[in-house]
């Protein structure tokens, strides 16, 4: 059930979108296997391997976890607190080798309800408490030309939800997810707020890093979720879904509100679907069905569709036992150390997350 209520501070009406009511949520069970693939470089001594695995969260509950490894693995616990499955192989003789996860994960529809009315202005006490998600990282920054742009958007308002709306329909009318048009627009490998900012496209750590960054200089505190879909094109295929990411802010009077800029992005319509680009714009949604629909703009400001994991949250992380490189950007898939130094992934590790919905 949804209505579409106003927004209005004092006698002016300032945003007009969908709010939809927190009574049954869908839910979907999936049977998982999860395969991290580890090829030994030439002389290597020692081999580290940090393996993302599903979290414990109220919309995502995991039963029957196993790990196969020719190896000892054991869970450990980073500095978001994001657990993950350890390998350390010293000396390794094998040249290659599998860590496999097998799970079942009933995932529920999150709906958040998100009301404006409801919400309050950030605090001094908010700000202290969440000052890490108001922060920059390394890819997430927060410059002068974002805390300009940021000002330009949002303005005086002090709504935490407000503010977030008028960023959602910013970034929804300046950027493009490069799926739209592969030949000419393309991801960045990092999840850059300049590079989506710069070139105007990019995948879904592209657009949520710039949200983010915008987000943070308007004082609203922000966090990236990294999981993956359950594609439904791909169900008990040999095809690996891939990852995608999602933020959360903060609105005091409500708590952490979801959202999906990128996905939303492609119901925005303007767009041809062709030859090039059907298969990939299917791909990027769980259900695979994208038409021009403002109904699921409004959808995704506030809520989350069901076919989904949650990996981790955040960035720049410190893993534990702690990595010898310096901080991780963020725990999509996996992370490798060869002797101290980061692995590439297809080079060293490849992952692979496949599975079968259960009816």
């Amino acid at each position: 059930m949804k209505t579409t209520l106003p927004i209005t501070v004092g006698a002016v009406l300032i945003a007009s979108f969908t709010v939809f009511a927190a009574s049954a949520p869908r839910s979907a069970t999936f049977e998982a296997r999860h395969e991290l693939k580890i090829v030994v470089p030439e002389g290597a001594k020692k081999v580290r391997a940090w393996f993302a695995m599903p979290q414990d969260e109220p919309n995502q509950q995991v039963s029957g976890f196993k790990v196969e490894s020719p190896f000892p693995t054991r869970i450990t616990t980073d500095s978001e607190g994001n657990k993950a499955v350890y390998l350390e192989v010293t000396a390794p003789t094998k040249k290659e080798f599998s860590i496999v996860e097998t799970f079942s994960v009933t995932r529920r529809e999150q709906i958040s309800g998100v009301n404006a009315k409801n919400a309050k202005a950030i605090s001094a006490a908010d700000r202290e408490k969440f000052a890490a998600a108001l922060g920059p990282n390394a890819h997430v920054i927060i410059d002068d030309r974002i805390k300009k742009l940021a000002a330009e958007i949002v303005g005086t308002e002090k709504n935490p939800v407000v503010a977030a709306r008028k960023l959602y329909d910013w970034t929804l009318d300046n950027i493009e997810y490069w799926v739209k048009d592969p030949a000419n627009k393309k991801a960045s490998p990092v999840g850059s707020t300049d590079y989506c900012l710069t070139t105007k496209t990019g995948n879904c750590t592209d657009f949520h890093s710039l949200w983010a960054s915008l987000a943070r200089a308007s004082g609203i505190p922000t966090r990236i979720i990294y999981g993956s879909f359950f594609k439904a094109e791909l169900d008990g295929q040999d095809a690996d879904q891939s990852y995608h990411c999602w933020p959360e802010f903060y609105a005091p009077g409500i708590g952490w509100v979801p959202h999906d800029v990128a996905v939303a992005d492609l119901y925005t319509g303007g767009y041809t679907v062709n030859d090039a680009n059907a298969k990939l714009v299917r791909l990027t949604t769980g259900d695979g069905k994208v038409s021009a629909d403002k109904a699921k703009i409004d959808y995704f400001f506030g809520n989350l569709d069901e076919r989904r994991v949650t990996w981790s949250r955040g960035r720049d992380l410190t893993l534990s036992p702690k990595q010898d490189a310096g901080p991780v950007n963020a725990l999509a898939k996996a992370y490798v150390e060869v002797d101290g130094k980061p692995g590439a992934e297809k080079e060293v590790w490849t992952r692979k997350l496949t599975f079968k919905e259960k009816k």
